[in-house]
């Protein structure tokens, strides 16, 4: 028997060696392979799939008669899953480029290197685009800080791509790992610039990654969610619920496609009182070439429901859309017609308009109808004379009533009348009509509440000052502290209107499912109730034949001509075929440091059972009877017109509102077809020696998205038209690094094999996200 040597053994070893591992493979692979194959498989389809959350779709804002104001459409975006490039970008070139930041960590400054992906971006997916003709200028800024904090949202390439681009990566395999296109719901305002300061517009939320769902997706589309407005105060209401979207991921990190959809579900749908059709004819009224700033209000006298609420100077809330540029933000911000202010509601001195709260404080005192003051063209109050507007005519009004005063807006009779029934009388009609206070719940995101002066008032405001009586006699005529919004006038005449019952202002009629059903709120109760709401009732201290001498004394304004005092103020607020009861004012207010007239004019009709409560208030306007009761005619005879279905018209897009010369004097507005005949002698009853109070401007705008400006570095340059050309501007691409020598593995050191020859270059430390 031949001797087994040192060596023979050896060599058994390593061959048994060799067969165990050999079995141990084959034993791995069977178990790898067979017993959990299917294990495995499934594995390998979840890890090459990615969900993407879809944006819910966000419910229609409506008229009261179901005609859309704010729906949605369908946006196309160029999308960057930057994850995915980089990814990409490993697998095709090497190490990625890397650039140095100081970052804080554990509060200490360090430097870290990071990967450059606005260099990734411009060398392995730009020129791609670029061949294909679809580059488009971007932000580097912006798309590095993306990268930095928000690489679960997609990067937003380009936004709302038309037709032909869509048509194109269609139709060519783009072929570039992390670009894709994808479908968002984004807001679209129907009618343009009509009702912009009511429905307000949408953008996206701040800090995505603190949102609920944040973490339940790989990429993560947010919700737009509304900015200010119906869209901010109805925002829970008018989202929906997210979809799924799970796209195909192949071995290249190139999404190829989607495995399945689960679609987003529709917010509800939020119906407002505003009637589309009345708000137009108001939108349009108020694009006289003559009118630059100024608000009108109709409320239904017998609900409370605004009909049309509508300031100009305006803008249109689809340029907000998907995002603004800077320039025309900075253009609405720098105007300075402010046209972001929502006018409607905002506190400006009333004016004679007010008079209504003084001649009713005088009769819940207990004076009787016929009560007389005598008008001898002023009225001395301590060191200070009070004058009447007809002293400037060198004239007086005599010996009137309530109802003849209101009548020829006599200054002189309201100072005594206001001091006869005292402020305190004065300050409780004011709350029961709704002055001094907003009204929270009609979806606005800044609502004046305007001024109600009175002793508790001054007391909080100058604890020095004592109430006198010269205060009172400002007060009675609109003037001085007093300041109220066209919204807060239109609601006081709407209750005179109805015969004394003080309606809470309505803008948000109810709120439906897609289905057409009530939204319930925690209680199972509608979570807005389509009903009124009362807020107090003039009848339980006034009896209906002294609320109805208040009313006499509005008819007298527009339709007596003579009598005591003289004629009317208002004669110019008359409609054609239908009996009108109003009041004009013009009052001073303090505007850029300058004294500026403010027309008003408040009326309600039919006389007998009104309709329509309006308030409109200009700024720069000569005179109430001239420039406010104009306007408010040719709108109530439309309205009138609509309703008795003379009038027909078809609803389409308004521009925004604005005039070349927003500050220039208004001498007189005309309407052609009116039926308003003009005449020279309009009565002002501007006191021109009262304290002209600043108004109080409504409409903070929350900051939209910005649309981004792009860098001159990465500004898109037009597709060479030739190789010729294309070879003179090169692109620079990112070299891969040069890789060090490896350690030599086992098989090698056994089998003595010399590894070959690398360069020598040791790269940097690779920390950092990579």
């Amino acid at each position: 028997m031949a001797r087994i040597t040192r060596s023979d053994f050896r060599l058994f070893l390593f061959g048994l060696f060799m067969l165990l591992c050999l079995s141990g493979v084959v034993v791995r692979l069977w178990v790898l392979q067979v017993m959990r194959g299917q294990t495995y498989a499934a594995r390998l389809g979840s890890g090459s799939t990615v969900t993407v959350r879809i944006p819910s779709v966000r419910g229609e804002i409506r008229d009261r008669n179901g005609l859309p104001l704010v729906q949605n459409r369908a946006s196309y975006n160029v999308n960057f899953y930057l994850p995915d490039m980089v990814s990409g970008y490993r697998q095709r070139s090497g190490r990625p480029p890397t650039t140095m930041e100081r970052k804080i960590i554990d509060q200490m400054p360090k430097d870290v290197e990071v990967v450059d992906i606005v260099k990734v971006v411009n060398s392995s997916v730009i020129p791609r685009l670029q061949e294909l003709d679809l580059a488009h200028d971007y932000e580097s800024r912006r798309l590095k800080r993306h990268y930095d904090t928000n690489l679960m949202v997609p990067y937003t390439y380009i936004e709302d791509i038309d037709f032909s681009t869509i048509a194109k990566f269609s139709e060519h395999d783009v072929g570039l790992p992390g670009v894709d296109i994808a479908i968002a719901p984004v807001r679209q305002y129907v009618y343009g610039s009509m009702a912009a300061h009511i429905l307000g517009y949408v953008g996206m939320p701040k800090e995505i990654s603190k949102l609920p769902d944040a973490r339940d997706f790989r990429f993560y589309q947010p919700d737009v969610v509304g900015l200010n407005q119906i869209e901010k105060t109805m925002d829970a209401y008018l989202r929906g619920k997210p979809g799924v979207r799970v796209l195909r991921r192949n071995t290249k990190n190139v999404l190829e496609g989607e495995v399945e959809t689960t679609p987003p579900k529709q917010g509800a749908n939020v119906y407002l009182t505003i009637d589309a059709r009345i708000q137009y004819i108001v939108e349009n009224a108020l694009r006289h070439p003559s009118i630059a700033r100024g608000a009108v209000v109709i409320i239904d006298p017998y609900s409370g429901d605004i009909l049309a609420m509508a300031s100009v100077p305006s803008f249109d809330p689809n340029t907000f859309i998907p995002s603004i540029s800077v320039p025309d933000w900075k253009g609405l911000l720098g105007d300075d017609a402010v046209p972001l202010v929502n006018r409607a509601v905002s506190g400006f001195p009333p004016g004679s308009t007010y008079k209504l709260v003084t001649a009713l404080a005088g009769l819940t005192k207990g004076f009787p109808a016929n009560r007389k003051f005598n008008c001898p063209g002023g009225i001395q109050y301590g060191n200070h004379y009070f004058r009447c507007w007809i002293s400037d005519k060198h004239g007086q009004h005599g010996m009137l009533n309530v109802s003849d005063a209101m009548k020829v807006s006599c200054n002189s009779f309201f100072y005594q009348y206001g001091n006869a029934a005292g402020i305190d009388s004065i300050v409780a009609v004011g709350n029961l009509l709704g002055m001094g206070r907003s009204y929270t719940h009609l979806g606005l995101t800044d609502e004046k509440a305007g001024i109600l002066p009175g002793k508790e008032w001054l007391q909080m405001q100058h604890p020095n000052a004592r109430w006198t009586e010269g205060y009172t006699a400002n007060t009675s005529i609109g003037q001085g502290w007093v300041l109220a919004s066209p919204l807060q006038m239109a609601t006081a005449y709407a209750m005179i209107a109805n015969g004394g019952i003080a309606y809470e202002p309505r803008l948000i009629k109810t709120v439906l499912t897609q289905q057409g059903t009530p939204v319930l709120g925690e209680d199972g109760k509608p979570a807005v109730p389509d009903e009124p709401i009362i807020r107090g009732d003039l009848r339980t201290v006034l009896s209906e034949e002294q609320i109805e001498e208040v009313r006499r004394g509005f008819w007298k304004v527009v339709n007596q001509q003579g009598g005591p005092g003289g004629s009317g103020t208002g004669s110019k607020g008359k409609v054609k075929g239908t009996v009108v009861a109003g009041k004009t004012g013009t009052a001073q207010a303090s505007n850029r440091g300058q004294r500026e007239n403010i027309a008003w004019y408040c009326a309600f009709a039919p006389y007998d059972k009104p309709k329509y409560a309006i308030a409109v208030m200009i700024e720069g306007g000569k005179g109430g009877g001239s420039v406010a009761g104009p306007v408010a005619a040719h709108i109530l005879e439309q309205c009138l017109a609509l309703e008795q279905g003379k009038l027909e018209f078809a609803i389409k897009p308004l521009s925004p509102a604005r005039n070349a010369r927003p500050f220039a004097a208004i001498e007189a507005i005309s309407f052609q077809n009116t039926g308003i005949v003009l005449s020279n002698d309009d009565e002002s009853d501007t006191v021109h020696d009262a304290p002209a109070e600043r108004a109080q401007l409504a409409g903070a705008s929350a900051e939209p998205d910005l649309k981004p400006e792009a860098d001159t570095s990465v500004r898109n340059r037009k597709k060479p038209s030739s190789n010729k050309a294309r070879r003179a501007e090169p692109v620079r691409r990112a070299q891969p690094e040069a890789t060090p020598p490896r350690k030599q593995n086992f098989f090698k050191r056994l089998f003595g094999s010399k590894p070959k020859t690398q360069p020598a270059a040791t790269p940097p430390p690779r920390s950092g996200r990579n």
